[in-house]
């Protein structure tokens, strides 16, 4: 009991000090508001603390309703929450206090200029860290919710999408990533390897984590036999058809947990941000009056704002800046790149943390969260660049955050951390040789292809956030709108219902994928018949490392320039293709190339012996979906004693997901559940 009391009364101190730093805050900012906005004035500083006072009284009891109406109205309610919301407030507390002269349109103006100079002051006494955010979401998570089993520990995975085990590994003995190097040094924590299977894709890896199952999933895009067309993992409509396919109703967060920003939901009773349960025409109120209660905030907007902006003003200089420094291997980052660089490292950031924090007031036993930060920057910037590893510390900061925010919550959380695959980087396959893994092909057949390698996972990402905030009506159609762009963007002008191109080529990193239309999957043997240049063709190219196919008799087949193997037999004619790429290529390959669902040809390209560089298919440096250099290289960080006894190797998402359900029922979660088999 006295440790209670301690406690009880740390955590009033604490609120005490927040609040006067608060209220100190918003009085210089409505000062230096006075001495900048004409017709904003008062008699005295201590009317402009008046105010700051009785706006933060007004917004207790006023931001609620606000926030509760636009939440069910619609995103465009949200935003005009954010945009006047706070003004109305402010309006109303100099209403309330004598001494002060305003109008209306002043009071609007007020609070806008008092929000960028309490932005500023709040940036300046943080030293630019995330505490502002975290003591916002932390007021509204003291409010927390009673939980019927408070003994059952709660489990919050998050995902770093795309972060290679040796970069974090880098990052922790080099001290970027001081907390986590602090979870480790403790002895609280440890880290270790895992091997994602083939594809390492975020669709493979992610259908597998939380249904259990790699199956089924040949890529990140992919032409469907069975439906006749191009399937695409981060399109809602596609994303549904790829789950429904494979989900038991038993995954990972099937007891009581959510899915927040996935592809896919784990059989969670509720999902917020995720691809396959986005509905174009309704959006989720749940996900709208969370981000509500954060830009609803005096500063919540304003930061995300001008964390917009810097995140865009910054990728266009560090984007000149490689260009003039002649940095190898890049790519071409146009203003669509900035855009989206900003939407994922600063709004879906914080919506992200914002709606985790909601579930830890709920006390949701399970959480499965996705930051997508430093994948989408080490795409187009590299791995190992200034701005991927900037992503990979905002990221450490993030899980401090959270670990922060759940000591607040009425269950004890234990945070499990992962990625779900790595990355690769290298010159574009394009770049090097001059045309597309398509234009070879069609070079080889003497035949128009289909060829899809267009860049679009970042844009999936935009789509979700569209898809999941808006509502009926007008923002109904603007996000029926945005998929439309998407989708267009996956295809080529000739990809429509009708395109007659018997061939289809798809980009997927640094793995292709050929495939002849129709319900059939052709064999090596029926490829030669009927286009005897095509492998011989591909298998000869320096960007080609092999190519991969079954055989009449069912036999899986990798296929060098200097020789083949035989996968299911180890058997090999001459140099053996897939020695270059470890000693799990042979057994990652064969899985993949016996699914039914797996193309006609797999081609994977050369890696580099020296430098591990890759040859994306896609307008990509940093890639990731086959063999060669870390994309196969993932991490897994949790609590020490739910790491402990883990099997030697992890090979496959399949086999990670049966780990971490065995996380789950050592806290007492899967009580009458067994790990899958």
């Amino acid at each position: 009991m006295p440790t209670s009391v301690t406690r009880t009364r740390g955590v009033r101190a604490t609120d005490l000090a927040r609040l006067g730093a608060a209220w100190a805050a918003s009085t210089v900012a409505l000062i230096i508001t006075g001495a900048l906005l004409p017709g904003f004035s008062a008699t005295s500083w201590w009317t402009y603390a008046a105010v700051a006072a009785a706006a933060g009284v007004v917004g207790l009891v006023f931001r609620p309703v606000l926030v509760e109406i636009s939440a069910r109205v619609g995103w465009v309610a949200v935003l005009l929450t954010a945009l006047i919301g706070q003004a109305l407030i402010m309006y109303v507390a100099i209403r309330l206090v004598p001494g002060i002269e305003s109008t209306v349109w002043t009071a609007v103006a007020a609070t806008w200029v008092s929000a960028v100079v309490g932005t500023l002051i709040a940036w300046a006494a943080t030293a630019g860290t995330d505490d502002g955010l975290v003591t916002s979401l932390a007021g509204r998570a003291r409010r927390r919710e009673t939980v019927t089993d408070p003994e059952v520990d709660g489990v919050l995975f998050v995902q770093l999408d795309g972060v290679p085990f040796p970069v974090l590994q880098w990052a922790v003995r080099s001290g970027a990533v001081p907390h986590i190097r602090r979870w480790l040094t403790s002895g609280e924590y440890t880290y270790r390897e895992w091997t994602p299977q083939l594809p390492c894709t975020t669709p493979a890896s992610q259908l597998g984590i939380l249904h259990g199952t790699v199956d089924g999933v040949p890529a990140f895009r992919w032409y469907d036999r069975e439906l006749n067309r191009l399937l695409v993992a981060n399109r809602p409509a596609d994303a549904r058809v790829i789950e429904e396919r494979h989900s038991t109703g038993q995954g990972l967060l099937c007891d009581d947990g959510v899915s927040i920003s996935n592809l896919f939901t784990g059989d969670a009773p509720r999902s917020l941000m995720t691809m396959s349960r986005v509905e174009v025409g309704r959006g989720s109120t749940r996900t709208r009056r969370a981000f509500a209660w954060f830009v609803a905030s005096p500063n919540g907007f304003m930061r995300s704002l001008t964390r917009t902006v810097g995140e865009i003003l910054k990728e266009r200089w560090q984007a000149r800046r490689q260009v003039k420094r002649d940095l190898n291997p890049r790519v071409h980052r146009d203003w669509t790149f900035a855009l989206l660089r900003a939407v994922t490292n600063s709004l879906l950031r914080d919506l992200n943390t914002a709606l985790v924090a909601e579930e830890l007031r709920r006390g949701t036993k399970s959480i499965y969260v996705d930051y997508v930060d430093y994948d989408e920057i080490a795409h187009h910037a590299g791995m190992f660049r200034p701005e991927s590893l900037a992503a990979l510390d905002g990221l450490d900061r993030t899980l401090a955050s959270l670990a922060q925010l759940a000591e607040a919550a009425p269950r004890r959380y234990r945070l499990v951390v992962l990625s779900d695959h790595g990355q690769s980087q290298g010159t574009p396959f394009a770049d090097q040789y001059g045309q597309t893994l398509g234009d070879l092909c069609a070079e080889l057949i003497h035949e128009q292809v289909q060829n899809v390698d267009a860049s679009v996972e970042g844009l999936g990402r935009a789509d979700s956030i569209a898809g999941d905030i808006a509502s009926g009506g007008m923002t109904g159609k603007i996000a029926v709108r945005a998929d439309h762009v998407l989708t267009k963007a996956q295809q080529t002008p000739a990809a429509g219902p009708d395109a007659e191109e018997p061939v289809v080529v798809v980009g997927s990193g640094n793995l292709g994928l050929v495939y002849v239309r129709g319900d059939r999957r052709w064999t090596l043997q029926a490829l030669d018949r009927e286009w005897p240049a095509l492998i011989p063709g591909l298998a000869k190219h320096p960007g080609v490392g092999f190519v991969a196919g079954i055989d009449e008799d069912g036999r899986p087949w990798a296929i060098g320039s200097g020789g083949r193997i035989n996968i299911a037999s180890g058997a090999a004619e001459g140099t053996d293709p897939l020695a270059r790429y470890g000693a799990h290529a042979a057994r990652v390959l064969r899985r993949a190339l016996m699914l039914p669902e797996a193309p006609d040809l797999y081609v994977n390209s050369t890696v580099d012996p020296v430098t591990d560089d890759v040859a994306a298919f896609e307008g990509l440096v940093g890639s990731h979906g086959g063999l060669g250099g870390w994309q196969d290289r993932a991490v897994l960080l949790g609590p020490a004693d739910l790491m402990a006894g883990l099997p030697v190797r992890i090979e496959g998402a399949g086999e990670l997901h049966r780990v971490l359900v065995a996380m789950l029922e050592t806290c007492g979660q899967r009580a009458t559940t067994k790990s899958r088999g």
